[in-house]
């Protein structure tokens, strides 16, 4: 088993499956939907504000983002928005949330090598029941010796975590695309963690990256990479 890190730890959305796609989706049929009361920009400005104000309220995933689009439409027409139009925004969220698991290249590939040399734990935040749902469908969920979904991914939840589960920070590394939810917090609670950009970024998650040069801090073009870069800090 591997001796620098004790557990490693991956993000799900957009880390392992694809995710973002879905919602730059649902947000373009959003626009048509009121492309008749205000452009585009306009649209995606209020319609972000919302999901942002919204966000303590019904918390991240799909759920919130309907209530957030139909807010959004009911205050941008002026409460004319028509029923059926309503009915529209449901059907878009129900067809996200049936979406199949579409895993990102080299995924199952990598996480049966890592899990084969390191204990594996999947931290993601969202709707329970539609995390559930995709872990279920993507195929590597045996691969994890635990399956937290958290309702927000900050220092006091990973140190939580780790708290709960006994491991210390040291050996402890996250793998993930968001700079907000999947690295800066880790680094503050003295963990370490690799950051894989994903080709779509939600505003919500756009974050400034650590110093150049942080020495728990890596960067990885893809994750197919990733069990090499484990066996060359084993190696050291």
């Amino acid at each position: 088993m591997g001796t620098t890190f004790e557990v490693i730890a991956f993000d799900g959305d957009d880390t392992l499956w694809h995710n973002e796609r879905l919602f730059a989706d649902a947000q373009r049929q959003f626009r048509d939907l009121l492309s008749a009361f205000h452009a585009p920009e306009w649209i995606d400005a209020r319609l972000a504000e919302a999901e942002k104000r919204n966000l303590p309220h019904f918390g991240y995933g799909i759920k919130g983002f309907a209530l957030s689009m139909i807010e959004t439409a009911i205050e941008l027409t002026e409460e004319r928005i028509e029923s059926r139009d309503i009915r529209r925004i449901l059907d878009i969220a129900r067809r996200m949330l049936s979406a199949s698991v579409e895993l990102l290249d080299g995924v199952r590939e990598t996480v049966s090598d890592v899990a084969a040399t390191h204990r594996l734990m999947l931290i993601t935040k969202g709707d329970l029941h539609d995390q559930e749902r995709k872990v279920a469908q993507s195929g590597i969920g045996h691969h994890f010796r635990s399956v937290e979904v958290v309702s927000e991914k900050d220092p006091a939840t990973y140190a939580g975590l780790l708290r709960r589960h006994g491991i210390p920070p040291d050996r402890f590394l996250m793998v993930g695309n968001s700079l907000r939810s999947d690295i800066l917090p880790v680094l503050e609670v003295g963990a370490s963690a690799v950051h894989i950009p994903y080709e779509l970024t939600w505003d919500h998650e756009v974050a400034d990256p650590p110093p150049v040069g942080h020495p728990r801090f890596h960067t990885l073009g893809r994750i197919a990479a990733l069990p090499g870069f484990l066996r060359e800090i084993e190696a050291r």
